[in-house]
């Protein structure tokens, strides 16, 4: 049997509330800073919550032209330009590269859900006959994937996926699975998401999966803190470039991290409820894929959204994978900071995870003012941490029980 080729991270581009390239967004994260605020693109007066992580001083200038973007909603705009980014960033731009085998795997939760309000509100008001014609294909979810298939003319496998709030892990780690068999030598992968509009905000209002802590937007999202009360509406885009290693070194391009191990699972459980069971599996999926023991990884970037439920059954989780090892590694939620993306948060999360690893920076989960007496592990409350570490898990877990981890591998030049 053929060993499994290595994969690496050799790209990344990144949009979301704490600035629209990685140098911005990760200088934010280690200073513990929050882009939650007012929200400003509606009114939200009649809205019981007011706040969200919007994307700030946003441009597609010099990545897309004004005609494509106008038929396309802002996900699809936040992705190309994150991917177009990663790109230029690998080095892929003039590189000599074979493009038959370069393929993409990007998703998005919902997808153009403000495109699609816009529609609909056109039909309504003056027929059918002035829906646009570029209505469905500037806001499926997969359109991210081909627009950058065809900015850049990467002919191999070109898909988004959808999987709730596990999109992004899932859309990586199916891309590490088509290097590691040889299928491909270079990925786009990653999610993103912009689903901070009227239906939007007012479906997860109706469904009481946020925090209404409108008079201090700065702290309302609190992981594992004992007053926290929902997650905070974000979006934004991440796309990383994996590449097989020897390819990646015969052309000598900067590696980030190595990517080592990938799990999936299902609560087959409940909609919204989460299972410790599920996400422990999870967990102990990726470490076997990555070959790796539960007392090697080093730090866990959590999903961690803030809700009473998630947090402390994912601390459970940890607990019920690590032992006595899950009071020995450290944890931390960057959605305190950014807000909860959706499809696009694990993405942006595994980014994250990538740096910490780089630059032996854990980044903090801010607002951790009260620790929940039930969630007793180490958080990394409130300031960041310099530790170097060599392993680390990124976690994201979804409405309709679906679980995803990712493990990345601090890169040691061989």
């Amino acid at each position: 049997m053929t060993s499994k080729k290595r994969v690496v991270i050799t790209g990344i581009g990144v949009i979301s509330p704490l600035g629209n390239d990685l140098k911005t967004n990760w200088e934010n994260i280690k200073n513990g800073i929050s882009g939650i605020d007012k929200i400003t693109r509606f009114d939200v007066s009649n809205f019981s919550t007011k706040i969200a992580g919007e994307v700030k001083n946003f441009s597609y200038e010099g990545f897309i032209d004004d005609k494509d973007a106008r038929r396309m909603d802002v996900f699809i705009r936040y992705g190309v330009v994150a991917g177009s980014q990663a790109v230029i960033d690998a080095g892929l731009e003039n590189s000599n590269i074979d493009k038959d085998r370069v393929g993409l795997i990007i998703g998005s939760g919902i997808g153009g859900l403000p495109l699609i309000e816009e529609m609909r509100d056109t039909f309504k008001e003056k027929g059918a006959r002035r829906i646009s014609p570029f209505f469905i294909t500037g806001s499926i979810s997969n359109m991210i994937a081909g627009q950058l298939s065809i900015k850049y003319g990467y002919m191999g496998v070109n898909y988004g996926i959808v999987s709730a709030c596990a999109t992004s892990n899932h859309s990586i780690g199916d891309a590490m699975r088509y290097i590691e068999y040889g299928d491909c030598d270079v990925m786009l992968a990653g999610g993103a998401e912009s689903a901070i509009s009227e239906l939007g905000l007012g479906g997860f209002i109706a469904c009481r999966a946020v925090s209404a802590r409108n008079d201090d937007p700065k702290t309302a999202s609190r992981p594992w803190d004992r007053d926290r009360d929902g997650f905070v509406l974000g979006e934004g885009a991440a796309v990383l470039v994996l590449e097989e290693y020897e390819h990646a070194k015969k052309r000598g391009a900067k590696i980030y991290a190595e990517l080592v191990g990938y799990g999936a699972t299902s609560d087959a459980y409940h909609i919204t409820s989460p299972t410790v069971e599920g996400p422990s599996k999870c967990m102990k999926l990726a470490m076997k894929n990555a070959g790796i023991n539960p007392n090697e990884i080093d730090y866990i970037n959590a999903h961690g959204t803030s809700t009473p439920v998630g947090d402390l059954n994912e601390t459970n989780a940890v607990k019920a994978t690590f032992g006595e090892h899950a009071y020995k590694l450290a944890m931390s939620s960057t959605k305190s900071m950014t807000g909860h993306l959706l499809g696009a948060t694990s993405a942006i999360e595994a980014v994250y995870t990538i740096m910490a690893l780089n630059d032996s920076i854990l980044p903090p989960t801010i607002n951790i003012f009260n620790q929940d007496p039930e969630c007793d592990l180490d958080y990394v409350a409130n300031t960041a941490r310099n530790k170097e570490i060599k392993v680390a898990l990124s976690n994201s877990f979804g409405f309709g029980g679906t679980n995803s981890s990712l493990i990345f591998k601090k890169f040691e030049g061989k």
